[in-house]
């Protein structure tokens, strides 16, 4: 390890904005503004090494860090004249955390260090404020017990409560009957006089023994060595760890801890507190924008007790209007001055949107805090296509600066930030979007009150292909078990609807849904029961249920957005197609910037309703005769939706998979279908459940299904086959150019490709003749089995393209069934076994050495051979940067995922002309 400590103070500094990873984003921004000239007050950072050390003990500071430590607060005496425990010239101190990463409101922070008795009346005695020093020593026993001594600060609030109803009676209001948020309004704590602060310290401090069995701390250095503690501690408190899988953010980057000299926004009318934004945080706009309070300190400005005022007179970024009388431009305009002079040289120098924190004492303007900003999908993409043009950065940084994920929040409504929220409970964010309706528990119900007009949402333990009209009708998606690539988080995503998936909280029968209510620590609470026709909103963006219905933001695309998106499109290699299964789909595609299609499920086109029932005479028909029969029924179904298709993608490359689900998904799921299809067909329910239970299989997945069917039924591929193919005739024959691909699933041998390819064009060389044209088809198969990997250059001899099915490839490299993996890969990624989901994110070791396998001994028989993947890992930003160090040509994802990586794909293809990145088998 190296040195613990660096020192910033008097225009001088040890460390850089260059050492997030040491001193965290706080510690190295204050180092940074120490170094500019600007107002910082001095302090130290002890390093996220310390604190990696500290855990590493066994929770013990490494040995000779309190010496430093000590030897630093003696630097800052020195700079402040002033002494640590010192009744005399009091110094006193803040102590906060600060990751590598921006983790707002995350870990903890403690204001006001270094007070006891005797300090508190020498504070008071030196600032000539016995108001202001009482008020300094009960805020900081309150966050001390809360978050070093772990004395719950809902300890503390009758105490508060008593203080509040003294000062109203003296101020002649009336507290009998206001709750306690109407008491915190009429009596702020800044009309606790020094009388009721002195008597609320004592009961603290008497709540603090009770508590605790040991009186507060009185000692400056003890209450610092605790403090130092709790913030290392606070790195793995239960919120940060939600807040650090939420965002990536590796657990062993540890945080910083900043030490630094207190200045005070609560000395009077004179002083005061704000944040400030370079640029507007929500929109993107170019203003200075923030909020301030006078005689307060940082944390009344986010409580929400007080309405915070404006920074400038026109009221922007406040709640004022033009010419506020409150705004800080008014009250203190020297200071607003300099902030404003300061704000424009920090934007300037990070050449990027800041986030400030600033304290005024007695006239006298400090930064606290310089951060990058926290922004909106929105803002972020004008932030950096304006930034470029004016110079500040390039049209390459531009496309780095925007989190592609982010770019979800324009293509879905949003839930919007300032509505009030009651919420439900929490699953996995499956599908970006807000959605408000009425719980329904069956696709059928779904379909039925969504054709009376009515907004729905589908609430089911977990989705199946038989759901698939109840999903389209539905505003958005809730399901009990399932993950990131269940069914219906994946046909959600095609759709663009909202889905919360594996919301293990909920638990789903006989038409009710009872939700576990759990708090902020994982402990269960409670029960709700939620009934059909209840509202309530998905936000599958996080993964969040509300109850009741929440405001939302509609979706809308700026001009920022498609010049960014040109940029990209100009720099990238890797071609991004999309998951689409209709003409609707396809549109929507192609809309987005999609450059073919990747991957066309043709078994979701049998889920209508008027050809469900052809499709299950097919099943159930005793011989090849009355297979064909059925199929006769269906082929032009089928025909005409590859029509639409073809024209909608015109042009441009279509891959269609030929049927791959085992059979028995496509029968009756209850009684009442059975019923249904025993009518139609003649046969008795009795014989139907027979057949059905004779398709059953213990393994699905790895059973009779995709390429298997047409070795043991080739009629299903030939109708298929001729249905694309008459399409793509009909659509030349108007003139469009088509470019069909026909994909054979779950191949593993040379020889199912060999006897499919043969079928694919025996029918073709029909269809050209009757037709009297042809056009030209690829031919080729998707890579879904670790023997498929292995054995692609056999596989390559008869295929023309591979796609990589990353879904199945995950499940049947790692064992783990997709479905089922949500009741433990979490603890999975927990252990650190997984740094996250594969089914997210690639697995490159494992999966991805697969891929790199079945590229370079493909590309060894077939040179030419095109390569791409169409699992959902194809809109995944960490697994398109992997493919493009692969060298694959193309990625395919769901609709509204292809802008998301387009920009993956850019900000891939910038990455490796800079370092080509290790190989999955380096």
């Amino acid at each position: 390890m190296g040195r613990s400590i660096y020192f910033f103070g008097a225009g001088q500094a040890d460390g850089d904005a260059q050492q997030k990873d040491l001193l965290g984003g706080k510690g190295a921004g204050l180092a940074e503004m120490t170094r500019l000239g600007i107002p910082v007050p001095p302090g130290f950072t002890v390093t996220t090494e310390v604190c990696n050390a500290y855990f590493a003990a066994g929770k013990v500071l490494p040995a000779g860090v309190e010496d430093e430590i000590k030897a630093a607060i003696g630097r800052l005496e020195s700079l402040r004249g002033a002494g640590f425990g010192s009744p005399e010239a009091p110094l006193l101190v803040s102590v906060r955390s600060g990751a590598r990463a921006s983790m707002p409101g995350m870990m903890d922070t403690i204001l006001n260090l270094g007070l006891n008795d005797e300090i508190a009346r020498g504070l008071a005695q030196r600032t000539g404020s016995e108001r202001f020093a009482l008020d300094a020593y009960r805020r900081f026993i309150l966050a001390y017990a809360d978050i070093v001594l772990g004395v719950p600060r809902d300890r503390f609030e009758e105490a508060l409560g008593r203080a509040r109803r003294q000062a109203a009676a003296k101020l002649g209001v009336d507290a009998t009957r206001l709750n306690s948020a109407e008491l915190e309004r009429k009596v702020p704590d800044s009309a606790l006089d020094p009388e009721s602060l002195a008597a609320l310290i004592q009961r603290q401090k008497d709540i603090v023994l009770g508590a605790t069995g040991r009186p507060f701390p009185d000692d400056p250095y003890a209450q610092l060595w605790g403090a130092i503690r709790a913030v290392f501690d606070s790195w793995k408190n239960h919120r940060a760890e939600v807040y650090r899988k939420m965002h990536d953010i590796p657990e062993a980057w540890g945080t910083a801890c900043t030490v630094q000299a207190m200045v005070f926004g609560n000395l009077g009318d004179d002083s005061g507190t704000g944040v400030a934004f370079t640029r507007d945080p929500s929109t993107g706009e170019r203003r200075f924008y923030g909020e301030w309070l006078p005689n307060a300190q940082g944390e009344d400005v986010v409580a929400g007790v007080r309405t915070p005022h404006p920074l400038s007179r026109s009221g922007e970024g406040g709640g004022g209007g033009v010419d506020d009388a409150s705004s800080l431009e008014a009250r203190m305009p020297a200071a607003y001055a300099g902030l404003v002079e300061v704000q424009r040289k920090l934007e300037q120098h990070f050449r990027d949107m800041q986030d400030l924190e600033f304290t005024i004492q007695q006239g006298e303007l400090f930064l606290l805090q310089c951060r990058t900003g926290k922004r909106t999908g929105r803002a972020a993409v004008r932030i950096a296509v304006e930034m470029a043009k004016e110079g500040l950065i390039s049209q390459r940084e531009a496309i780095l600066r925007v989190e592609p994920g982010s770019i979800d929040q324009l293509l879905h409504p949003s839930i919007d930030p300032n509505a009030p929220k009651d919420l439900l409970a929490r699953g996995l964010p499956a599908s970006p979007g807000a959605a408000t309706g009425q719980v329904v528990f069956s696709a059928d119900e779904a379909e039925r009150r969504a054709g009376q007009g009515r907004a729905v949402i589908l609430v089911r333990s977990e989705t199946s292909p038989e759901d698939i009209h109840g999903m389209k009708a539905a505003r958005g998606i809730l399901t009990a078990r399932g993950g990131m690539t269940s069914h219906a988080a994946v046909v959600a995503r095609g759709m663009g609807k909202s889905c919360v998936a594996g919301c293990s909280a909920i638990s789903v029968s006989q038409g009710r849904m009872t939700v576990t209510i759990y708090d902020e620590h994982g402990r269960a609470t409670g029960v709700i029961t939620v009934k059909d026709g209840d509202l309530i909103t998905l936000d599958g963006g996080t993964g969040t249920v509300y109850l009741g219905a929440v405001p939302t933001i509609p979706a809308a695309l700026s001009g920022e957005f498609e010049e960014l998106m040109t940029w990209a499109d100009a720099v990238r290699r890797l071609r991004v197609r999309a998951n689409a299964d209709t003409p609707h789909d396809a549109r929507t595609a192609r809309n987005f910037g999609a450059e073919g299609i990747g991957l066309c499920r043709t078994e979701h086109m049998f889920f209508d309703e008027e050809r469900i029932q052809a499709m299950r005479e097919m099943i159930l028909a005793d011989g090849e005769v009355g297979r064909r029969s059925a199929l006769a029924k269906l082929l032009p179904f089928q025909r005409s939706d590859f029509v639409g298709v073809f024209r909608e993608m015109a042009g441009l490359p279509v891959t269609i998979r030929l049927l791959d689900p085992p059979l028995h998904e496509f029968l009756p799921q209850d009684d009442a279908q059975l019923q249904q299809l025993s009518r139609a067909t003649g046969v008795s329910v009795a014989d139907l459940q027979r057949k059905s239970e004779g398709l059953a299989e213990y393994n699905p997945m790895l059973g009779h299904r995709g390429c298997r069917l047409a070795i043991t039924s080739p009629e299903i591929y030939e109708m298929q086959t001729r249905a694309i193919l008459e399409a793509a005739c009909e659509v030349a024959a108007a003139g469009i150019e088509v470019e069909p691909e026909i994909m054979i699933p779950l191949s593993m041998t040379r020889r199912e490709l060999t006897l499919t390819r043969a079928l694919v064009e025996g029918v073709a060389e029909k269809v050209f003749a009757e037709k009297g044209r042809r056009v030209d088809i690829r031919f080729g198969t998707m890579i879904e089995l670790p023997r498929a990997a292995l054995r692609a250059g056999e596989l390559a001899e008869e295929a023309e393209f591979f796609s990589f099915g990353t879904n199945d490839l995950t499940q049947t490299s790692l064992g783990i069934s997709r479905d089922d993996a949500g009741r433990f890969l979490g603890a999975y990624v927990e252990a650190g076994i997984f740094a996250k989901d594969p089914f997210q994110a690639l697995d490159v070791p494992g999966v991805g050495e697969l891929v790199e396998i079945g590229r370079d001994r493909g590309r060894a028989v077939r040179p030419g051979l095109k390569l791409g993947i169409c699992g959902e890992h194809g809109g995944d930003p960490s697994s398109i940067a992997f493919f493009e160090r692969a060298g694959l040509d193309y990625v395919s994802c769901s609709p509204f995922r292809v802008p998301v990586a387009r920009l993956a794909a850019a900000q891939a293809a910038l990455a490796a002309e800079s370092s080509r990145g290790p190989r999955a088998t380096d």
